[in-house]
C-alpha cells in the first residue's frame, strides 16, 4: 500500500522543450514553458520544477505560455501575449504552494475562469473538478457566493478549485477552511484571511491580480488542440458567447407543417437573470449536459453524456442527491450518506432520515421554480418533459430542432406555464 501511495508524492521528470513554435501558414506563435522555483514538500530545498504531473501520476507534462505572435485568420484577431492568466502564475503569486501543481489543478483553474469571466458583475464563486463546475453561485458578499457554491454540491466540491471574483475576507476564509479543497484562487486576500487558510498547509493559495480584469476575455479568440491517437491534431476557434443581455435571447417560435407554435409566458426579470446566469455556467460544461440553476445557483448539474434526456434526468436525480445531503448537513452537522450508516446501525434515529427524505420529495430537489439549460436543442420533447415535471419555470435552449414545435406546445401545456427562449447557438465542450 505504501508503494501505491508513493506514486501520488512523487514529481515526474519533464522532458518537453523549453520552447515551441507552431507555425500557421506565414504566421507563427512561440510558447516558452513555465516552471517555478518552489520548496521540495520533502527536504524544504528550493528547486525548479514544472508541472507536478499530467492527469495521472505516471505521466509527463508541461505548460506553455504564449510568448511572442500574433495569429490572424478569417479577419479574427487571436489572442496576443502579454494576456496570461494561469499560464502567466508566477512564485509570488502562489503565496502556499502546498503540494507542487499538477496539470488538472491548473486547469480546473482555468476552467473556472471561463464561467466566471461572464459573471464579474457581482460576487460570484465556483467551485470546480475534473474541469467541471461542481457549484456556481452568486452572493450579495464573497462568503455567501462560496457558501451558496459550496452547498449547491457538497459531495462533489470536497478535493475541488474554488475561484472567487472578489477578495477573500476572513469570513470566508473560515469556511473554506473548514472544507478541503486543492486550489483556491481570488483577485486578493483581506488582513487576516491568508492566516486562516494556510493552516491547510497543501492548500495551494493563488492571488490572480489579472481576475480584476476577467471580463475582457469574453471576447478574446485562442486556438483549441485537439490530440488524436494517431498522433494527429484537431485545431479550432475557441467558442465565443453570443449571449450578453437578455435581450440576445430570442423568443422561442417554430413553424411546422405551415402551422406556427410560439411560447406563451415571456419570462420575468428573475428568470432572465438566471437565464443569463445558466448560460454563463453552461460555457465551462462538459457536453452534452443540461443543468439547473434559480436564484443565482447550481442545484442540479448533468455532463457529458449521451443522450439529452437521460443528461436532464441525470441532472435532477443529482439535484434530489445533494439536497437531502444539504438538508442533513445544516440539521445534523454531517453528511446525509454518513447519517444514514448510522441510523442503520441504530446510532441515530431513522425517522429524522426519513423527513428529510420526505422534504427532499416534495420540495423537488429544490427544483421548482428553476430554469433548465441545454448546451444543445431538444430533439424531442421527452427532455423538456422530465424538467416541467420537476416544476421547472423556464428552458434556455438553443433551438433549431425539427421539433422546436414539440417544446414549445410542452411548455404551454405546462400547468403553471413553462417560458422558454432559444440563443441561436450551441455551445459543445468536449
Amino acid at each position: 500500500m505504501s508503494d501505491i501511495k508513493k506514486m501520488y508524492k512523487t514529481i515526474m521528470a519533464d522532458n518537453f522543450p523549453p520552447e515551441m513554435t507552431i507555425t500557421f501558414g506565414d504566421q507563427k506563435l512561440v510558447y516558452k514553458k513555465r516552471s517555478w522555483k518552489l520548496p521540495d514538500e520533502k527536504t524544504g530545498e528550493v528547486i525548479e520544477k514544472g508541472l507536478r504531473y499530467g492527469e495521472n501520476p505516471d505521466q509527463q507534462a508541461a505548460m506553455y505560455e504564449l510568448a511572442k505572435g500574433n495569429l490572424e485568420l478569417a479577419g479574427v484577431t487571436f489572442i496576443t501575449p502579454g494576456n496570461g492568466l494561469v499560464t502567466s502564475i508566477s512564485e509570488e503569486q502562489m503565496l502556499q504552494a502546498g503540494k507542487h501543481p499538477g496539470k488538472t489543478n491548473f486547469t480546473d483553474l482555468d476552467n473556472a475562469l471561463n464561467i466566471l469571466k461572464f459573471l464579474m458583475d457581482r460576487p460570484a464563486a465556483s467551485i470546480m473538478k475534473h474541469n467541471n463546475p461542481c457549484g456556481v453561485a452568486y452572493g450579495t458578499t464573497v462568503a455567501e457566493a462560496y457558501d451558496r457554491a459550496n452547498m449547491a454540491d457538497r459531495i462533489a466540491a470536497f478535493g475541488g478549485c474554488l475561484a472567487v471574483t472578489q477578495p477573500i475576507d476572513k469570513e470566508t476564509a473560515e469556511m473554506v477552511s473548514a472544507n478541503y479543497l486543492e486550489v483556491v484562487a481570488a483577485p486578493d486576500f483581506e488582513a487576516g484571511a491568508l492566516d486562516i487558510l494556510k493552516k491547510r498547509k497543501n492548500l495551494r493559495i493563488i492571488k490572480l491580480e489579472t481576475m480584476n480584469d476577467l471580463a475582457k476575455y469574453r471576447t478574446m479568440s485562442f486556438v483549441e488542440f485537439k490530440a488524436l491517437i494517431d498522433g494527429g491534431l484537431i485545431v479550432q476557434q475557441s467558442q465565443t458567447n453570443k449571449i450578453k443581455t437578455k435581450d440576445d435571447f430570442q423568443p422561442a417560435t417554430a413553424v411546422y407543417k405551415g402551422k406556427e407554435y410560439a411560447i406563451e409566458r415571456k419570462p420575468t426579470d428573475q428568470e432572465c437573470d438566471d437565464m443569463l446566469f445558466g448560460w454563463s455556467v453552461e460555457q465551462g460544461i462538459t457536453s452534452n449536459s443540461v443543468i439547473y440553476v434559480k436564484n443565482g445557483a447550481t442545484v442540479g448539474i448533468g455532463t457529458g453524456e449521451q443522450d439529452r434526456v437521460g443528461v436532464a434526468e441525470i441532472a435532477i436525480a443529482k439535484a434530489y442527491t445533494k439536497y437531502a445531503d444539504r438538508l442533513c448537513f445544516e440539521k445534523h452537522g454531517v453528511p446525509y450518506k454518513e447519517f444514514e450508516l448510522e441510523a442503520s446501525q441504530g446510532k441515530r434515529d431513522a425517522n429524522a432520515l426519513r423527513e428529510i427524505d420526505g422534504q427532499t420529495k416534495n420540495e423537488k430537489g429544490g427544483l421548482i421554480g428553476s430554469v433548465m439549460v441545454s448546451d444543445a436543442f431538444f430533439p424531442f420533447r421527452d427532455g423538456v418533459d422530465v424538467g416541467i415535471k420537476e416544476g421547472i419555470a423556464a428552458i434556455v435552449q438553443p433551438g433549431g430542432s425539427d421539433r422546436d414545435f414539440d417544446t414549445i406546445t410542452a411548455c404551454n401545456e405546462a400547468n403553471p406555464k413553462v417560458t422558454m427562449v432559444f440563443t441561436g447557438q450551441r455551445v459543445f465542450k468536449h
